[in-house]
């Protein structure tokens, strides 16, 4: 869409479903017991009452609220995010002072920490925005930022993005006026507006200079683009959009990506919580209790009632001998441990298979028996499967990012390189031990299929090629592999 008109309703009808729906993922990403109950119990639906987290809260001076949440969507989604990132793709560019500036821009940027928080949040959220952007009075060089879906409304055709509104409240909205900042991003530009209105209105357009976060973009805007447009210099979106995974099972042909928490886990996760609420009560109500007979009660004064001391000694009761059933019982219930726990297991696995994952990769190992190297990865095959498919739609997308953020670093900052397309190649994503990568190499050794070198760079990856040359040349040293051959140290006859 373009910048909304004055009036419109907000959010806009069209999107307002997809925001409803990323609303409830965020409670359950988050974790926050009182946005988990805020948004169920205001669910239209008839089942919602019947969650435990779809029951109205009630004043703690009526009750006290001992319902429990276990973190596994958090984990599903930090799972999501280390499978990716917790080694950065292979960047890589033809040019040699192009790829001389990726890196530093990679790592002046910090962009494998923006990367872990993008997919993080693209995992629970259904999808990400990177944005490359640039303020001169902070680092010479773009910025890659990242904006979350429910803030953006995109523009696509043929499943491709042609244009972008990115939306913020701005500090000062109350329950009566609501600023907002929109910034609409077109190939060669970015167009920003301010607008005054309510939580349900856009309201009007304001001058940008009517609110202080806004207020410095007025100096950067062209003085021929209406006092909106900024020109990047370069004829690419400067945003891209990475779908957590495809396709959208809510909004069928919609290129919207689906979330880690597809509408079949949020039952999952709820019930988790009912069984970890219950075990906990367990807990609660097994606790050690003393029934001792009215006589032992230490009167505590007019209107303060009476009270026993649970202490290790005490005087000698001036009370008659006990009689059957007046002495002191303990009461104390068994707790249902194992029924408790193999529920809970039953309920994460499958939680984890919905959401495309091995038990394994939540430190759900079976019933603890021994298993091979082999067996363990087979195990692990299910999130393996599931991060290769994300790496196809994040590899497109870095791609993107990093093609307009080399385009800008020339454009804005007269930076001498030639800019171009790099390549991103994700890795296996399989961290052999070093015993497994001892016992390939042996065998290959054995063998006779691997030269010293070849062995060298599987034992060391990260080394570049003086590196492994000097160790080579150090093992055939050491070996004595390195002797010349004396047939060959003859000269040819002429």
């Amino acid at each position: 869409m373009a910048l909304p008109e004055t009036g419109a309703p907000w959010p806009p009808p069209q999107w307002a479903p997809i925001y409803d729906r990323i609303r409830t993922d965020d409670a359950w990403y988050s974790g926050d017991p009182r946005r988990l109950t805020r948004v169920h119990s205001t669910e239209e639906h008839q089942g919602a009452r019947r969650r435990l987290w779809g029951r109205r809260e009630q004043p703690l001076a009526a009750r006290q609220d001992h319902r429990l949440h276990v973190p596994l969507p958090g984990d599903i989604a930090s799972t999501s995010a280390d499978l990716l990132f917790a080694d950065m793709p292979a960047i890589r560019t033809a040019d040699t002072a192009t790829q001389a500036r990726t890196e530093q821009l990679l790592d002046e940027g910090r962009v494998q920490q923006i990367l872990l928080g993008a997919a993080e949040q693209a995992a629970a959220l259904s999808g990400i925005f990177l944005r490359v952007t640039w303020d001169k009075t902070l680092a010479a060089r773009p910025l890659l930022t990242v904006v979350q879906p429910d803030a953006a409304i995109p523009e696509f055709r043929f499943g491709m993005l042609r244009a972008c509104v990115f939306w913020e409240e701005l500090p000062g909205s109350d329950g009566h006026t609501v600023w907002r900042h929109f910034e609409r991003h077109e190939p060669g530009r970015v167009i920003h507006a301010l607008y005054l209105g309510t939580s349900d209105n856009v309201g009007r357009t304001v001058p940008l200079t009517e609110h202080p976060a806004t207020a410095d973009l007025a100096e950067s805007l062209d003085p021929d683009g209406n006092g909106q447009t900024i020109s990047t210099g370069i004829p690419l979106l400067t945003c891209t959009y990475v779908p957590n995974i495809g396709p959208n099972r809510l909004h069928r042909g919609s290129p919207i990506g689906r979330s880690d928490y597809a509408a079949p886990l949020y039952d999952l996760f709820d019930n988790l919580d009912t069984v970890w609420t219950s075990w906990m009560r367990d807990i609660r109500l097994a606790r050690a209790r003393l029934i001792v007979p009215a006589g032992y009660l230490r009167n505590d004064g007019p209107g303060r009632g009476a009270t026993f001391e649970d202490r290790e000694v005490y005087e000698q009761l001036n009370i008659p001998p006990t009689e059957n059933g007046t002495g002191i019982t303990l009461s104390q219930f068994e707790i249902r441990v194992e029924e408790h726990q193999r529920s809970a297991e039953a309920i994460m696995r499958q939680a984890a298979q919905s959401a495309g994952y091995s038990a394994q990769s939540f430190g759900l190992h079976g019933s603890g028996e021994a298993i091979t190297a082999t067996e363990s990865d087979s195990r692990d095959q299910r999130s393996m499967v599931t991060r290769r498919k994300k790496a196809g739609y994040w590899r497109h997308g870095i791609t993107d990012a990093l093609h307009v953020m080399l385009l800008l670093d020339r454009a804005q900052f007269g930076t001498p390189i030639t800019p171009e397309r790099p390549s991103v190649e994700f890795g296996d994503g399989v961290a052999e031990s070093e015993q497994q990568t001892a016992t390939t190499l042996d065998l290959l050794a054995r063998a006779g299929a691997v030269s010293t070198k070849t062995k060298v760079r599987i034992l060391h990856p990260e080394w570049d090629d003086d590196d492994v040359q000097v160790e080579v040349e150090a093992i055939l040293a050491e070996t004595g592999a390195a002797a010349p051959d004396p047939v060959g140290n003859f000269p040819l006859a002429a």
